[in-house]
C-alpha cells in the first residue's frame, strides 16, 4: 500500500469508527477549527449535503440552539436534530422557502456539491462551476451580513474567476486544501468570512 492509499484509508476508516457518513467530514472539521466558519447557535445551510457528513459535523458545532438544513437532489438518511430538503437547487420555489424555514437570514452557507463526474476533468469542472455559481446565488439571498461561507471548487479554467467573485463578497477570503483531501484531488476549498 502506498502512502496515498494509506492516507485515504485512514480517513475512511476513521469516519467509519466515529460514525461519520463520509471522509469529507474531516475536511469541514479541519477547516472549521482554523477559520471558525460555523459557531455555536449558528443557522447553517448545507448545499449538496448527501450523504450527510457535513450535516453531522455542523449539528455538533451549532449545538441544540442552532439549526442545520441540508439540500440535495439525492435522498439521505435522517440526521437527528437537522432538517433535510430533497430538491434540485435550480427549483427556485423550494429555495425561496428556506428563509421561511429558518425564520431569518442565516449565519453560514457550506457547499461541498459535485456533479455526477464522468472522469473528463474539463467537463466535470464546467458542470461543477455551474452548480456552485447557482449556490452562490442562493447564498446571496439567505446569508446575513457578516455571515460565513465554505465552497468546494474543482481546479480548471473557471476556478480563478469563481474565487475572485466569491472573494469580492467577503471581508476575508482564503483558498486552501485541507490535509484530509486526497493529494490527487483537483478540489480547492474557498473560505469567506464576513459577508458584505
Amino acid at each position: 500500500m502506498n502512502k496515498l492509499d494509506a492516507k485515504t484509508d485512514h480517513y475512511r476508516n476513521l469516519a467509519r469508527t466515529l460514525g461519520y457518513r463520509s471522509r469529507s467530514a474531516f475536511k469541514l472539521l479541519e477547516l472549521n477549527k482554523k477559520y471558525r466558519i460555523i459557531k455555536r447557535n449558528f443557522f447553517v445551510l448545507d448545499l449538496g449535503c448527501a450523504p450527510g457528513g457535513w450535516m453531522q459535523v455542523s449539528k455538533k458545532l451549532v449545538g441544540s440552539q442552532g439549526k442545520v438544513v441540508g439540500v440535495d437532489i439525492s435522498n439521505i438518511d435522517e440526521i437527528k436534530g437537522t432538517h433535510f430538503i430533497k430538491t434540485d437547487i435550480y427549483y427556485s420555489q423550494n429555495m425561496d422557502n428556506l428563509i421561511k424555514y429558518f425564520g431569518r437570514k442565516i449565519d453560514s452557507v457550506i457547499c461541498d456539491i459535485s456533479p455526477q463526474v464522468i472522469g473528463v476533468r474539463s467537463l466535470d469542472h464546467i458542470k461543477q462551476i455551474e452548480l456552485i455559481n447557482k449556490c452562490v446565488q442562493i447564498m446571496d439571498s439567505i446569508l446575513s451580513k457578516n455571515g460565513n461561507a465554505l465552497f468546494k471548487v474543482f481546479d480548471g479554467e473557471h476556478a480563478q474567476q469563481f474565487k475572485r467573485d466569491l472573494k469580492s463578497r467577503f471581508i476575508k477570503f482564503k483558498a486552501t486544501k485541507p490535509k484530509s483531501s486526497r493529494k490527487s484531488s483537483s478540489e480547492t476549498y474557498c473560505v469567506g468570512l464576513g459577508y458584505l
